[in-house]
């Protein structure tokens, strides 16, 4: 995530709960020095990091399967976020994002995905709508 973040000019990266954080071994490995370039932080309590977002004027969404979730590529003029910083949620592996977090988000995106599995490496999901917000957002050099 931390290559990814670096070419698509990602502020921040708030890593939460339980998670490696630089300097990390496996990090640095996948990284190639791009966790140097953008900015990061802990916070222990995943709630507690959405709220401060929200109370600094993010738009939070939760990347997520539920029913009412904005389909990234086929609706996104749905996600309102032109002028406004927007902060990403991606749960657990296994788990997904905890459903005691999703009334904090202001919506849930999803990555449309048609064969048999329903789901995709946190990292690779990141690229997916990490790209998917850059062309929303139209951002140039």
């Amino acid at each position: 995530m931390f290559r990814t973040s670096d070419a698509f000019r990602v502020e921040h990266i708030a890593l939460c709960g339980i998670t490696a954080t630089p300097p990390h071994r496996e990090i640095h490995k996948t990284a190639l020095g791009a966790e140097d370039s953008v900015a990061w932080s802990y916070h222990e309590d995943t709630a507690e990091c959405l709220r401060a977002l929200k109370g600094q004027g993010y738009k939070v969404f939760a990347v997520e399967q539920v029913d009412d979730s904005v389909k990234l590529g086929i609706r996104n003029e749905d996600l309102g976020i032109e002028g406004q910083p927007v902060a990403i949620v991606l749960g657990n592996e296994i788990e997904g994002v905890q459903e005691s977090l999703l009334p904090l988000c202001d919506g849930c995106l999803e990555i449309p995905q048609y064969g048999t599995k329903h789901s995709l490496n946190v990292s690779c999901a990141a690229a997916i709508v990490i790209w998917e917000l850059f062309k929303e957002l139209r951002i140039e050099n």
